[in-house]
């Protein structure tokens, strides 16, 4: 067989192969995956077929192994027996008709009831709420449950360590969970590694990217939950990792970058809850189910009194608990929606209900930061500011050199929710987050002070300013948007 015959064969097998992979493409990806997700998945195989192969191979599956799933199932039951207090709701004031629902749907979907009896206060200082958290460790007298997305022992976070030190030698139980692959971008994470078992406690990764181990899974599946469980009785939830608020990256000191969080320290029958969140990555990580510590928390028995439920959301789930939560109260809203969220790339859903609550005349804002420490996801970002604008949302920018990482948003005067996910596609679908809805009109008062803070420090959008920007960057936010489609 002369060359000329061999490389025509070749070219024939390399079309027949690259018509086949855009057939099976065709019948694979759209199957179970919001249509944007595999209109962007088939864009980039039938561009580019062999590589837009690779990355849908590495990363095109969103579930996690089937094994983890089974666990979520089991644990789900421990979580329905793990939260006290549901008897305590308080009905002394009318609840909003249109709460009842929006309970029996979180605990459809994420099995934790709403319980009452609790006391929250928010920390919006990013050393404050070190601190607080700090000072809760030196208190603990049985255990203290300590799960971030990035956990690192640098010179901000000493103190914190310091104190997990010295509750180990009290004879204190400490058990750690960080997020593999997150902690693993630091700087300090074979430091914090080391400073873990030195101190003697119980420490695992999250989602474990480790194939040679026998743990892998999809590398971008990550639990980016933030809490913190002290004796059953003091809980802290939110938006902040523990680590410098630079992050310690070079590229961030060098722009003066720093974060702007928002944290929740929570006292009541709401912590038993927090615990069992803690107690069930635990498991899934370990297979070691823990008692569940049953000592008996006393109710506040006060005006600022609040009820909260708990909403655990992530790849172990059926369906995008956070999203469905979030969906509901933004069109069961009658006055006001205040939605703070560092990643801002709603789907399609979550666009309409923002646009259609305008339209029903409900005064929304959105705050987000003025700059991005995320190339692509801030660029994504910014594609959707001028159709919220032309729908009617007041878009807040806070000011640089400050990344407002903080996430939360309200509902009239009666409800807000706080935690670790952003209103993003990757919050949604991809990792495991954690959010508490709040019934209680102290506690939105005190949101409210926060969303001021925000005002003072920052700008507002006007859309005729935003028209004004050049070409260039509409046309990489809008490539930015394409991509992160690609879930």
């Amino acid at each position: 067989m002369d060359s000329g015959t061999l490389t025509w064969i070749i070219i024939v097998l390399a079309l027949v192969v690259d018509f086949a992979l855009r057939i099976v493409a065709i019948i694979v990806i759209p199957r179970n995956r919001r249509p944007t997700s595999a209109t962007a998945w088939l864009l980039a195989i039938y561009f580019i077929p062999y590589i837009g192969w690779l990355f849908f191979l590495l990363i095109g599956s969103f579930k996690l192994p089937k094994q983890r799933r089974l666990r979520q199932q089991q644990v789900n039951e421990f979580i329905l027996e793990s939260t006290e207090g549901i008897e305590r709701v308080r009905r002394d004031t009318p609840w909003p008709p249109w709460l009842g629902s929006v309970v029996t749907l979180n605990r459809n979907l994420g099995a934790m009831p709403l319980v009452g009896g609790n006391t929250s206060l928010l920390i919006g200082d990013y050393q404050g709420s070190l601190d607080a958290m700090t000072d809760a460790v030196n208190e603990a007298t049985r255990y203290v449950h300590v799960e971030f997305y990035i956990l690192s022992w640098d010179q901000t976070t000493g103190p914190f360590f310091d104190a997990l030190e010295a509750a180990v030698k009290r004879g204190v139980v400490v058990r750690v969970l960080l997020d593999h692959i997150a902690s693993l971008r630091t700087r300090d994470y074979k430091r914090t590694i080391k400073r873990l078992t030195s101190m003697g406690a119980q420490w695992q990764l999250m989602l474990p990217v480790q194939p040679f181990k026998g743990k892998y899974q999809r590398p971008d599946l990550r639990n980016h939950r933030k809490l913190l469980v002290v004796d059953g009785h003091v809980g802290f939830m939110g938006s902040q990792n523990v680590i410098d608020r630079s992050y310690n990256k070079k590229s961030n000191l060098r722009r003066g970058l720093k974060w702007k969080e928002l944290v929740t320290r929570l006292e009541g029958p709401i912590v038993a809850g927090l615990n069992a969140i803690f107690i069930t990555d635990w498991y899934l990580e370990t297979d070691d189910l823990l008692d569940r510590e049953r000592d008996p928390v006393e109710p506040v028995r006060s005006d600022d009194e609040i009820d909260c439920q708990l909403v655990p959301s992530g790849p172990g789930f059926e369906g995008e608990n956070n999203l469905k939560l979030f969906l509901a109260l933004l069109y069961y809203a009658t006055d006001r929606i205040i939605i703070t969220s560092p990643y801002f790339v709603p789907d399609e859903a979550m666009l309409t209900a923002l646009t259609t609550a305008v339209q029903r005349g409900i005064h929304v804002e959105l705050f987000v930061s003025e700059i991005g420490d995320q190339g692509l996801v801030y660029h994504a970002q910014r594609s959707y500011y001028e159709q919220l604008l032309r729908a009617g949302v007041t878009i807040w920018m806070y000011k640089a050199p400050y990344i407002l990482h903080a996430k939360h948003f309200t509902i009239d005067d009666e409800v807000a929710v706080i935690g670790s996910s952003n209103m993003d596609m990757r919050s949604f679908q991809l990792n495991a987050e954690i959010s508490l809805m709040v019934r209680g009109r102290s506690f939105v008062a005190d949101m409210r002070r926060v969303e001021q803070g925000y005002r003072d420090a920052s700008r507002q959008l006007l859309l005729e300013d935003w028209l004004k920007q050049p070409l260039r960057s509409t046309v990489l936010d809008n490539l930015a948007r394409l991509t992160s489609a690609l879930q």
